[in-house]
């Protein structure tokens, strides 16, 4: 995993906007629409040309796909595996009771967009039987990538979490939530090591080590609350057991939404918890209203000796573009914490396009606000370059 050995380099969380038509094919699928195949991928093999084009113009060093081909981060598994089914009913946010109003701000919004809170559920084994879904996302991003006349300085492709699955896909059929979380954990190896076969760094999408305090895990003590996570980091090491740690970054937030975050649990609370996963990078959010001191976490809980900081300096759910000036700031309050301007690399806080649907943030002013993370990097370059 390369490092910002000479300047501050570049990243993003993965999903970016998707275009109109193919947004609303993949909500259709989605749905249980029959839909024209064909079309749906000519308007994937277009989008991931476009974003791969699109983030090196803007200057993103270590990109990816954008997660084009998929309907959502972490649903995206329910059209590759066997054993899901039904419809499952999460439980919102404890914040959405206090909040009614913005439930249903939140809810209006997300009305045209692909399952978040009632999508499939676990009723059978969970079984990964056909990779080919898989291989060909990565085939066609690496396509894509190798017909533009630049190329990234390294790229990655991400991948669901075995606790972000159990806790977005629900358990109707195994004993134990530990049991359903191991039982994805042995199936998702086999995807996570196609990605690193394929020359790919694998980010692990892991919003569950945060947000579900507040969703699943709501009436949990915080002890308990922090034993899941442990269990979910142990599962995640068993998955990718088979790839150097160097090549996995490791990405957690507190859920990608403007709500008010009240009950979010701090990071002091978890951060050493997340030090045991086998990763080389740790991707948070440090750049939303209700994280942004908590660089200073790194101070009192330095970061493991041989572990990348990719925090997050865009915020990705407001459409007012940071100024360079602030990016900046941001770059060098955690470069001070971690005590080293190599091992970090500028990022975003989460995703544009999480779920089909569900953006908050106009595309145009995606790529300004990447472009923004590019300018306050080069900032940031001569602050600690000099």
């Amino acid at each position: 995993m390369h490092r910002s050995e000479e300047r501050m380099l570049t990243t993003h969380v993965g999903s970016l906007p998707r275009h109109p038509k193919l947004r609303d094919l993949l909500v259709r699928q989605d749905r249980g629409e029959v839909i024209d195949e064909v079309a749906l991928e000519h308007e994937i093999a277009a989008a991931v040309q476009r974003v791969v084009r699109k983030q090196l113009e803007v200057g993103i060093d270590i990109g990816n796909d954008g997660e084009q081909p998929r309907v959502g981060f972490s649903t995206y598994v329910v059209r590759r595996m066997q054993g899901f089914g039904g419809e499952g009913q999460r439980p919102p946010a404890r914040e959405m009771t206090d909040f009614p109003d913005y439930a249903a701000m939140l809810e209006f919004r997300r009305r045209g967009g692909a399952r978040i809170n009632n999508a499939p559920q676990a009723v059978a084994d969970i079984q990964y039987a056909d990779l080919s879904a898989a291989a060909q996302e990565c085939d066609l991003f690496l396509r894509s990538a190798a017909t533009l006349p630049r190329a990234f300085t390294e790229a990655f492709m991400t991948a669901a979490s075995p606790g972000i699955i159990a806790t977005t896909m629900l358990n109707a059929y195994y004993d134990s939530h530990e049991r359903y979380v191991l039982a994805l954990a042995a199936q998702m190896r086999q995807e996570y090591e196609l990605i690193h076969a394929r020359g790919l760094l694998l980010q692990l999408d892991c919003p569950d080590l945060a947000m579900e305090r507040t969703r699943l895990f709501q009436h949990e003590s915080l002890e308990r609350f922090q034993e899941i996570v442990g269990t979910h980091i142990d599962a995640i090491n068993l998955a990718v057991a088979n790839i150097p740690p160097e090549r996995i970054r490791l990405h957690v937030c507190w859920g990608n939404n403007d709500s008010p975050h009240i009950y979010d649990v701090p990071l002091e609370a978890i951060l050493p918890i997340l030090y045991r996963a086998n990763v080389g990078a740790l991707s948070l959010e440090l750049a939303n209203p209700r994280h942004q001191h908590e660089y200073k976490v790194f101070k009192r809980h330095p970061l493991p000796a041989a572990m990348l900081l990719l925090p997050g300096v865009i915020d990705s759910t407001t459409n007012f573009v940071e100024h360079p000036e602030v990016v900046a700031d941001r770059i060098c309050q955690v470069v001070e914490a971690v005590g080293d301007r190599s091992r970090v690399i500028a990022s975003v806080d989460c995703g544009f396009g999480t779920f089909a649907g569900s953006e908050l943030v106009a595309e145009s002013v995606v790529w300004a606000k990447l472009q923004t993370l590019n300018e306050g990097a080069a900032l940031a370059t001569r602050r600690l370059w000099g």
